[in-house]
């Protein structure tokens, strides 16, 4: 899989705080469910995978450590929902509103 998020990997995503890092995972996030709403597949996906990148990247930026069991946690339940079985029963609207908290405090600089 190739990096899409270039400018973020080589450091510039660890300069994001966390709420900013998750509300750009959101963003990716509600993406994938748009695109899914509308039946397309691959692009759904594609907005899946620039999420779970994103994800990568905040689990390995070390300012977060201890934030990380939830992060991993996050990952995991995302997985899930979009390419597993839904153990966890996750919704769409679960979700949006997982993501919604940290897009409203990144916008007030939290």
């Amino acid at each position: 899989m190739s990096i899409e998020h270039k400018e973020l990997a080589n450091g510039r995503w660890n300069k994001l705080s966390l709420v900013e890092q998750m509300a750009n995972v959101g963003s990716e996030v509600e993406r994938t469910i748009k695109w899914k709403e509308k039946g397309n597949k691959e692009y759904s996906d594609m907005a899946f995978c620039r999420a779970l990148e994103l994800m990568d990247l905040t689990i390995n930026d070390g300012k977060n450590i201890r934030r990380l069991k939830e992060i991993v946690r996050v990952r995991e339940v995302l997985a899930d929902y979009f390419y597993s079985k839904n153990e966890y029963r996750s919704t769409d609207k679960s979700w949006r509103n997982y993501f919604y908290a940290f897009n409203f405090a990144a916008r007030l600089k939290v």
